[in-house]
């Protein structure tokens, strides 16, 4: 990200209306601050206000690693606007991938609940857990390989943290650049927010926002089929 956070969060508004904003997150950036604080989007939402008083919010997260659709509320009412549909589970969601081998089906469901696993404060992990984990849920399809990984759309039916790192993982092709779940060599998470599509007005069809690759992504992405544009 060589512009500075905020002129890159104003040049990547993917999608804007009076309740809610839409941004292609970069990769590499938290969006709100840990416990142990640093630098984080959140902070530079101001330069989103574009005229409006309030501040942007979160609406929802993404992992620190993950690039992609994140929708932020211009003020109260978009905000609650957002957290109803998200709990009614309204709101959908497409991410793509580059994992590390291939999955021995074309396409399926994950059907792992999962649970968080904890040694101390600072070090923990998501895993699945049949017996006692929350429900998790994840469909894929696989768009494309190049020999020894390949390009995957998931679309997660549920929202657990790691979710869709987890699932991938327990098909025995972890994300490429996944330091937790994988076996990554020093490359980014390759884990994209590419699509995502919002029920806002009763009365309009719903919103959908696609959000390019990020230039990390695209090497493998068109080793594996994909043609940008």
């Amino acid at each position: 990200m060589p512009l500075h956070p905020a002129d890159f969060l104003i040049q990547h508004v993917l999608y804007k209306d009076s309740l809610i904003l839409v941004i292609n997150k970069p990769a590499g950036m938290p969006v709100h601050a840990g416990p142990g604080g640093g630098e984080n989007l959140e902070q530079y939402f101001e330069a989103l206000r574009f005229g409006i008083q309030p501040t942007p919010g979160l609406a929802h997260r993404l992992d620190r690693d993950t690039s992609g659709c994140l929708i932020l509320g211009r003020h109260h009412k978009g905000l609650s606007k957002i957290g109803k549909l998200f709990m009614n589970r309204q709101i959908s969601k497409t991410y793509w991938a580059i994992l590390e081998g291939c999955p021995a089906e074309m396409s399926g469901r994950i059907d792992l609940p999962l649970s968080k696993q904890t040694e101390d404060k600072s070090c923990w992990w998501m895993k699945g857990d049949p017996e006692h984990g929350q429900a998790a849920v994840t469909e894929y399809k696989v768009l494309g390989l190049n020999g020894h990984q390949c390009w995957v759309e998931f679309t997660p039916l549920t929202g657990r943290t790691h979710q869709l790192r987890v699932h991938a993982a327990s098909l025995g092709c972890p994300i490429v650049g996944d330091k937790v779940y994988g076996t990554a060599n020093g490359e980014c998470l390759l884990l994209h927010a590419r699509t995502i599509t919002i029920p806002l007005y009763s009365n309009e069809e719903p919103i959908q926002v696609t959000a390019p690759p990020p230039d990390h992504m695209l090497k493998l992405l068109a080793d594996c089929g994909y043609l940008a544009g």
